[in-house]
C-alpha cells in the first residue's frame, strides 16, 4: 500500500509537503506540487478523502434539500434541466453533491441540521421557498451556508439567485391581453410558496393596469403536477362565464390543461388561448406547440452553486437577489385573435 512517505521520499520533499499539496495549499510552488503530483499518478496514490476533510475541516460536498412531494422532481422537466446546471457547475469546481429529501415538514430541520452540524457538507441548496421558511431561519441563525433558488421575504440577507417572476408573469398576461383578451385565468402552484405568490402579483398587477376584471374564481391552486392543469378544466370550462385565456404557472401544468381540454372537446387557441412557464424542451412539441416564459432554467442551477461556493470561501455577491433574465416565447398556443 503506498503511504504519503512513499510519495515524500520519491519526490525529495518532506511528508508534511505532501499533505499540504494534498489539501491544496497555496503555500507549496507549482514546480514542487507538479512533481508531487506525477508521482502520486504514476502510482496510483488517491488520498484518504475522509482524512482530507478531518484535516481541513472541509468536505468538499454539497446539499441538495429536494422539494417535497419528492415525485414531482422525477414528473417534471423543470427539475431535471436545473438539476443538470447544478451537476455541470459543481463538477466543474470539484464538488460532490448530496441529495436529500424528506417525507413531512417535521423531519425537514433534523435533517438540515444533520447535514450543516455533521458538516457533512459545505452549503447547502434550497430548490425554491416558502412563504415562511423554517428552513432558510435555520440555516440563517447558524451562519451555514447556503442559497436559495428562489425569494425569501422573510430574510432579504440570504444568498438568493431567482428570476423577477412578478414581471415575468405580466409579461405573460400583457401578451395575451394584446391579443384581445379580457377574461384571463391562472392555473397557480401551492398558495404558501414564494414563486405562486410573485407570480400572481404579476398577473394581477397587468390585469389593474389594463383595468381588467381579476376574478378569484378564475384563479385556482394546485400543485406543480400535469394533474393540476387537468382537473382545473372541469371546473373551468363548467363556468357561465368562463375564461378565455389561461396561464399555468408550469408547463407541466400546462400540459394537464391542454389534456382536460382535448377530453372536453375544446381546442386551443380556438376556445382557449394558454401560456406555460419554464420553456421545457417538450413545449415546441405540444399540440398545439405551447407559448411559454423561459426562466433560464439551466442558468438558475449553474449560478446558484457558483454564488454558493463564492460564499463558502468568503466572498458576497456584488448584488443580491442574482436574477437570470426571463424571456416569453410565443408559439401557436396563445396566438389566437378574438
Amino acid at each position: 500500500m503506498i503511504t504519503i512517505k512513499d510519495i515524500a521520499k520519491l519526490a525529495g520533499v518532506s511528508p508534511s509537503t505532501v499533505s499540504r499539496v494534498v489539501s491544496g495549499s497555496p503555500r507549496i510552488s507549482r514546480e514542487t506540487t507538479a512533481k508531487v503530483k506525477r508521482i502520486m499518478d504514476e502510482l496510483g496514490y488517491h488520498p484518504n478523502e475522509m482524512a482530507k476533510s478531518l484535516v481541513s475541516k472541509t468536505s468538499h460536498a454539497l446539499g441538495i434539500m429536494l422539494p417535497r412531494p419528492a415525485e414531482e422532481l422525477f414528473h417534471n422537466d423543470f427539475f431535471g434541466e436545473l438539476l443538470r446546471g447544478i451537476v455541470t457547475q459543481s463538477t466543474r469546481m470539484g464538488y460532490d453533491l448530496l441529495m436529500t429529501t424528506v417525507s413531512g415538514e417535521r423531519d425537514e430541520l433534523s435533517t438540515i441540521s444533520r447535514l450543516a452540524r455533521g458538516r457533512r457538507v459545505d452549503g447547502l441548496v434550497l430548490l425554491g421557498s416558502r412563504r415562511d421558511d423554517p428552513l432558510i431561519a435555520y440555516l440563517s441563525e447558524n451562519k451555514f451556508p447556503f442559497v436559495v433558488i428562489g425569494r425569501s421575504e422573510t430574510h432579504p440577507e440570504a444568498l438568493m439567485v431567482d428570476n423577477d417572476n412578478v414581471q415575468a408573469s405580466y409579461d405573460a398576461t400583457k401578451h395575451l391581453i394584446v391579443q384581445g383578451h379580457k377574461r384571463i385565468g391562472f392555473v397557480s402552484g401551492p398558495p404558501n410558496l414564494t414563486l405562486s405568490h410573485d407570480r400572481l402579483k404579476g398577473y394581477r398587477n397587468a390585469l389593474a393596469e389594463a383595468r381588467l376584471e381579476s376574478r378569484e374564481e378564475w384563479i385556482v391552486e394546485g400543485e406543480f403536477l400535469q394533474e393540476s392543469g387537468f382537473r382545473s378544466m372541469s371546473m373551468f370550462m363548467s363556468m357561465r362565464e368562463r375564461p378565455t385565456a389561461l396561464i399555468a404557472i408550469d408547463d407541466n401544468v400546462a400540459f394537464g390543461v391542454l389534456s382536460g381540454l382535448a377530453e372536453l372537446g375544446y381546442r386551443v387557441p380556438e376556445d382557449l388561448s394558454l401560456i406555460g412557464f419554464n420553456n421545457i424542451p417538450l413545449a415546441e412539441l405540444a399540440a398545439p406547440p405551447l407559448s411559454s416564459i423561459d426562466i433560464g432554467t439551466y442558468q438558475l442551477g449553474y449560478t446558484a452553486i457558483a454564488s454558493l461556493i463564492k460564499l463558502i470561501q468568503g466572498e458576497r455577491p456584488h448584488q443580491n437577489p442574482i436574477l437570470i433574465p426571463h424571456k416569453l416565447v410565443v408559439r401557436a398556443s396563445s396566438l389566437h385573435h378574438l
